[in-house]
């Protein structure tokens, strides 16, 4: 609908007249004024919007005076560029809907997380619950088909560690039960996060983190603060998680081991994303080079499944980047990294659409498809359920060539993402 009203008010005859005209410029100052109060907000100047949103500075500018009304991928674009759902530059009141496969995956773990568990049955032996938790969390971490697996998996596991917090048990049983439960809601937290479930995302990590602090844990606190953090930023509370992950980090500076070095890093590199996202880009890179020695001496380490080490360091140096709108130096980056180096498969497919994502920013659609196609060899599912994935595959389709458009088409068909 945007891009007819704006091919036909861009015409030089005068056919748009009286109500409809004044229709037409409501709209087009609705939604500048809309762009402008969000960059505004977000502490982001014209150039680094038009530079993420592919555009160029002086068509930002005739958006937010009210003279250009953008078209749809322009729109997506600009949304994805003030990280925020492209139906709130038109209708403040709009929300997305996520697609039928999330809200069932969502609707289970809510189930799980909110019905009373019946005392009835026994308990899992402790020693099986800890066993099942870190098969779940290794099918999380390496199977393509990882969303079909685990979510089949964590609503019984919730109800088992329920059970197990509530039976009665030795001091050592207790803690060991603390711990499984915070293991098992750290993974609970990402799953609901990519399910698109951000409140439910925030209750596991709660429950995380007073498990972690039950158990007397310092390395497991400091995880479930790093959950914690990464739910903030999932709801764009960029100095709350910031403030999160610093803080946490400070905790653990006097902890040593390679353990602890791991877990004090992985909530540094969060804390750097969140500077970015504030548009405080030299801290964030200040703080990526801050850990780079902490990861050299560490080496690739998946302590409490952070995954900290010199790849995903780089990984973040790449993200920052991306963030930034610097695309060159993303890409430049991007390319000296081993990507499958990683022990998580959530990180490598982050970081290939991340490179697909500053690919899109160059208007390079066709290297962007290839490294979509990159992501769906690594996992299909994710493809499938992530939001970046479908706004990068909806711009190809969109604004790629002829040839470019029609493959990733067919990838878009195959996947079962809507990108009309």
């Amino acid at each position: 609908m945007l891009q007819v009203i704006d091919a036909v008010a861009s015409t030089r005859r005068p056919i748009l007249a009286g109500g409809w005209r004044q229709m037409v410029d409501q709209l087009a100052r609705d939604v500048g004024e809309r762009v402008r109060f969000h960059r505004l907000a977000a502490k982001k100047t014209q150039s680094v919007v038009a530079g993420l949103a592919g555009i160029t500075a002086d068509y930002l500018y005739q958006i937010e005076r009210g003279k250009k009304i953008p078209t749809l991928p322009v729109l997506l674009a600009l949304g994805r560029a003030l990280d925020l759902p492209p139906a709130a530059l038109i209708d403040d009141s709009s929300h997305e809907i996520a697609p039928p496969h999330q809200r069932a995956a969502g609707e289970d773990l809510h189930r799980a997380m909110t019905l009373p568990v019946s005392a009835d049955e026994e308990p899992m032996p402790l020693a099986d619950l800890r066993a099942q938790i870190n098969e779940a969390w290794l099918v999380w971490q390496s199977s393509p088909t990882r969303y079909s697996q685990v979510s089949g998996l964590l609503s019984q596991l919730i109800v088992e560690v329920e059970r197990a917090l509530r039976a009665d048990a030795s001091a050592d049983a207790g803690i060991e039960a603390y711990r499984a439960a915070a293991d098992l809601y750290g993974l609970t937290r990402t799953v609901a996060k990519r399910t698109g479930r951000v409140d439910l995302a925030f209750l596991a990590a709660d429950r995380a983190q007073r498990a972690a602090e039950a158990s007397g844990d310092s390395l497991r606190v400091g995880a479930a603060r790093w959950n914690l953090a990464h739910v903030a930023l999932a709801e764009r509370h960029h100095d709350v998680a910031e403030d999160i992950a610093m803080s946490a980090a400070h905790d653990l500076r006097e902890h040593s081991g390679p353990d602890a070095a791991a877990v004090y890093g992985s909530l540094v590199l969060v804390a750097g994303v969140a500077a970015a996202r504030r548009r405080d880009t030299w801290t964030a890179r200040d703080r990526i080079r801050s850990v780079t020695p902490v990861a050299w001496k560490t080496g690739e380490r998946n302590t409490l499944w952070t995954a900290f080490g010199p790849t995903n360091v780089a990984m973040h140096a790449v993200s920052i980047e991306v963030e930034a709108g610097e695309t060159s130096q993303a890409c430049h980056l991007a390319e000296e990294i081993e990507h499958e180096r990683s022990p998580s498969i959530e990180r490598r497919v982050a970081f290939l659409l991340e490179q697909a994502r500053s690919y899109q920013q160059r208007k390079d659609y066709g290297s962007a498809l290839v490294l979509l196609h990159s992501a769906e060899r690594e996992a299909p599912e994710d493809v499938a359920y992530r939001p970046l994935a479908h706004d990068i595959l909806r711009s190809v389709v969109q604004r790629g060539s002829r040839t470019t458009a029609k493959e990733a088409a067919h990838l878009a068909d195959r996947l079962s993402v809507p990108v009309s």
